[in-house]
């Protein structure tokens, strides 16, 4: 398989204040694209009805998974898939609220492109500037900013103009090389799928020409080659007692069988001999497969290592420094040492300084206030027990990112960013 190929797939974060024509949009894109069954249609025409509208509420498409949610059940986030002739999806649906920020950073964190609402009526708000903040600073490098219910402001091409402006103002202090705005009415289908008649001075085409076209293989990192290992399979079975295989997922660059690698911590080398996806047998293999290696010699590894190249290693450090998204209820507490999950290793880690907390509407620096509650970012500095093996974040999500983990609760309470 091609690594083009395997690129038909693209993952999107939906992200926009409460009502702001998010689950609608959803709605939209999922009937138009026809990946709605027939019950479900007759179920939301239905219900619809007995809401008094004249016309099926696409929103209520997503209302059994909000209905998830509200019972408790553990997915945060909920993913929706559909396609069309040209390519694949995976959408990530995340609340709008406010208080549901680490849900929005969980939704993203896989996402090669985020869809950003803004309604017409109320322009750019809080939530606007925090989920473009969190796109960035997860690296997502590709936004479209959807200028939704154009409708209620009779598809005004100067209030269009006028968000675009402001957005732009806040964007270009953000690290996003590309950003698309769309004047849309997801209720009523307009630049969604089909180009709208009442946006003619709009040139830019739909939302969905646009999620098909989107060139997001280029954003993958295929230099640095990093594969932590999950896992050291030793069979013991009849014709198979000398087999040691490294499981793991390639979290970046490309590993071909007669490759030259090096095993770290420990500097052992190698060369790989077999590499298995699942039970066949590949010549080359790329992120994000997960596979299974071979090497030509029996070297120690285990769960944590990682296997790269000798002339192209990452950083061995113990000292971080990291932005981080608080996502508990509880405070940071310097005094706790919390668990560092970062790919498949784990070390204890003490938080050692507060530099700054970033002011999400204005992205400045606050000195002055360095009390970390739920959702606020801020950079800090961590020693950790052990030396990781690092990237920065912005060259490798996989190897630049960590999560935070309260020992006593085993909740995590943080998501790292290095660099």
């Amino acid at each position: 398989m091609s690594l083009t190929k395997e690129n038909t797939l693209l993952r999107f974060t939906t992200a926009g204040s409460v009502d702001d024509g998010k689950s609608t949009l959803i709605g939209r894109l999922l009937f138009d694209s026809k990946s709605i069954f027939e019950d479900q249609m007759e179920a939301v025409e239905s219900s619809s009805r007995k809401k008094g509208l004249e016309t099926a509420d696409l929103s209520l498409l997503t209302d059994g998974l909000r209905a998830e949610r509200e019972q408790g059940i553990t997915i945060d986030v909920a993913y929706r898939y559909f396609a069309t002739p040209r390519r694949k999806f995976i959408i990530a649906d995340t609340p709008g609220h406010i208080q549901y920020t680490r849900n929005m950073v969980t939704g993203a964190s896989t996402a090669d492109l985020a869809v950003i609402l803004i309604d017409a009526r109320h322009g750019l708000v809080e939530q606007t500037h925090r989920h473009s903040f969190i796109a960035s600073l997860l690296g997502i490098k590709h936004l479209v900013v959807c200028v939704n219910k154009m409708d209620l402001v009779d598809f005004s091409e100067e209030r269009f103009r006028e968000i675009v402006d402001a957005y732009r103002s806040f964007a270009a202090r953000l690290d996003v090389p590309d950003i698309k705005f769309i004047p849309i009415s997801a209720l009523l289908g307009d630049n969604v799928v089909a180009l709208s008649e009442r946006t003619p001075w709009h040139k830019g085409g739909t939302l969905l020409e646009h999620l098909e076209e989107v060139h997001v293989s280029g954003d993958r990192n295929l230099q640095d080659c990093r594969m932590p290992v999950q896992y050291v399979i030793r069979p013991q079975l009849d014709g198979q007692r000398d087999f040691r295989g490294y499981a793991g997922r390639i979290a970046s660059g490309v590993f071909k069988v007669g490759d030259e690698v090096i095993a770290l911590p420990s500097g052992l080398k190698s060369t790989i001999k077999e590499l298995f996806v699942g039970a066949r047998a590949v010549e080359m293999a790329f992120p994000p497969q997960s596979v299974t290696m071979t090497l030509t010699d029996d070297i120690d590894l285990s769960r944590g290592d990682m296997l790269v190249r000798e002339h192209n290693q990452p950083e061995s450090v113990q000292e971080l420094d990291a932005r981080i998204c608080w996502v508990n209820e509880e405070p940071l507490n310097p005094a706790v040492r919390y668990i560092v999950r970062h790919t498949t290793r784990e070390v204890k880690a003490m938080i050692r300084e507060v530099m700054y907390k970033i002011d999400i509407n204005t992205l400045h620096r606050n000195e002055d206030d360095l009390h970390i509650g739920v959702n606020d970012i801020a950079r800090v500095k961590l020693r950790v027990a052990a030396p990781l093996l690092v990237d920065d974040y912005r060259r490798n999500r996989t190897t630049g990112s960590f999560v935070l983990v309260d020992p006593g609760t085993n909740l995590t309470v943080g998501a790292g960013f290095i660099g």
